[in-house]
């Protein structure tokens, strides 16, 4: 089970400061730019997630049709040049060329309500090389734990939230319990205090 310094760690960015949020609505899942087969078992990742975290999926959501939007795609350039999405992403233009100079291959944008918990996610994937070779299983569901909660900009830095059981992916126990806990009712959607990891740690060891 993780501690509670290790909990706080997973929220805390690196400017130093703790910020935690979940979702506070269905998931309303919409997939551009691949294959039938793919979108498949993205559409199969988010509902293994959404049932570990008793979060519902929607066909709809009601402010802006899909909240989770998954983009694949082959060169950054691509972005600007899909309709309305400048009007979704602020700063698109100058988003794009600093991922550019990053040579990134993917990002993710999340947008909040006015309880602080996450309303929409922006998943944007440039199929280079390395993504090519990642097992669409692998990247679709390291995609959703990673969209799931707002987590640290560097929690999974160094370890990947994955592990293999046998031939299959699956996530951590640790970062499943994880993701239980910070979706249990009696948790808030959003915190900015660090004690906030006490009662996710708290609520893990009731979990468990």
């Amino acid at each position: 089970m993780l501690t509670t310094d290790e909990i706080k760690a997973l929220f805390t960015r690196e400017s130093g400061d703790y910020a935690f949020a979940r979702w506070g609505r269905p998931l309303a899942p919409v997939v551009f730019g691949v294959e039938d087969t793919t979108l498949g078992t993205v559409r199969g990742a988010i509902e293994a997630v959404c049932q570990l975290a008793a979060l519902d999926m929607a066909e709809t959501d009601p402010e802006l049709g899909a909240n989770f939007m998954w983009f694949f795609f082959e060169d950054w350039a691509e972005l600007p040049e899909v309709p309305g999405l400048d009007r979704l992403v602020p700063d698109l233009v100058p988003l794009v060329e600093r991922l550019q100079t990053a040579d990134a291959n993917q990002y993710r944008i999340f947008r909040f309500d006015d309880a602080g918990a996450v309303q929409a996610c922006f998943v944007f994937l440039r199929m280079d090389v390395h993504l090519r070779n990642v097992p669409a299983e692998t990247l679709a569901l390291s995609q959703v734990v990673q969209s799931v909660l707002l987590w640290s900009d560097m929690a999974f830095r160094d370890r990947s939230p994955l592990a293999v059981a046998g031939q299959t992916t699956v996530l951590r126990p640790e970062i499943a319990a994880l993701v239980r806990a910070a979706y249990d009712p009696v948790m808030p959607v959003a915190a900015a205090d660090p004690s906030h990891a006490l009662r996710l740690a708290a609520r893990l060891g009731v979990l468990q």
